[in-house]
């Protein structure tokens, strides 16, 4: 549970230097490709820091690939958990570019409580994955707290009464998708290799996602200062520990729990951080969805 707290005090964290950036009218795009470089040079440093080893049972990856996915208990080691690193992370990279392209366009047809709630619901994809996969499943009192944390996270975003149309539920639905396959590559990393590889996952990860924003950003044309290049830099550093502690986190919790009470607690910070910083007032709905996040951590931990 202690780097499942970590890692929403990250994920919150992002949002509200996001916040920061929009109340400068900073350029969107150069601020999120900044903040893939700094996950870039920061997962780097941790490579740096921390080698993994690259020595496994000298079994070729790709005739490793059956008996991994088919042996419960069988995980790539060394060299091949490399190699899986690399060909999970680099489509991850792309799968977490569009989730933040198709947010974008949803808060652009005015479905900015949908945007936010389709965004944070997107975890509904990893965590049935992970049941229909790996058959995690929670027990009643966990059923109870994970579903406590959905309904939280929709009184939160209220997307009730806003009218719906094929312009807008098109990139609401593609929001969900690549939002949770994004999600789900965390797990699916985490699931088939060895403790101590993280660090190579994520570079190529965000490697991934840099390369695509940055060369959008320059197709583009939009311009970009150092405000852009600095905040996205730091943003990069929450955004790198975010997923790194989510990973750890789902080495001891089951997907099923994990991936609920980590998008709502950081929307429950998201708001305690908005009182905080922003001078913001908490409405009683979300005074209510707060108070019934923080019951559902106590309960998963029954």
């Amino acid at each position: 549970m202690f780097y499942l707290i970590v890692a929403i005090l990250c994920s919150s964290s992002i949002a509200i230097i996001f916040r920061f950036s929009e109340t400068r009218k900073m350029n969107r795009l150069g601020v999120t490709s900044f903040n893939y470089l700094g996950a870039v040079i920061v997962s780097a440093l941790l490579l740096v820091l921390n080698p993994p080893a690259l020595v496994g049972r000298g079994e070729n990856f790709f005739k490793e690939l059956p008996s991994v996915f088919t042996n419960t208990h069988q995980v790539f080691e060394g060299i091949n958990s490399v190699y899986w690193a690399v060909l999970v992370g680099i489509p991850a990279g792309l799968f977490f570019f569009l989730a933040f392209v198709f947010y974008q366009k949803s808060i652009h047809h005015g479905s900015i409580s949908l945007a936010g709630a389709f965004s944070k619901l997107g975890i509904l994809v990893p965590m049935t994955m992970a049941i229909i996969l790996w058959r995690e499943f929670p027990t009643t009192v966990q059923w109870t707290g994970v579903f406590l944390a959905l309904i939280a996270i929709i009184i939160i975003y209220k997307p009730f009464g806003v009218s719906l149309n094929k312009e807008k539920l098109l990139p609401l639905a593609l929001l969900f998708v690549f939002g949770g396959v994004a999600e789900f590559s965390n797990k699916i990393f985490q699931h088939y290799s060895v403790s101590g590889y993280r660090s190579v996952f994520l570079f190529s990860v965000f490697s991934s996602a840099f390369v695509i924003s940055s060369s959008v950003l320059i197709i583009s044309r939009k311009r970009f200062g150092q405000r852009e290049v600095l905040t996205g830099l730091i943003l990069g550093i929450p955004n790198l520990f975010s997923s790194f502690f989510l990973i750890m986190a789902l080495e001891s919790m089951k997907s099923s729990v994990a991936f609920p009470l980590y998008s709502a607690g950081s929307v429950a910070l998201i708001a305690i951080w908005g009182v905080l910083f922003f001078s913001e007032k908490l409405e009683r709905s979300e005074v209510l969805a707060v108070t019934l996040i923080l019951f559902s951590l106590v309960l998963v931990n029954l």
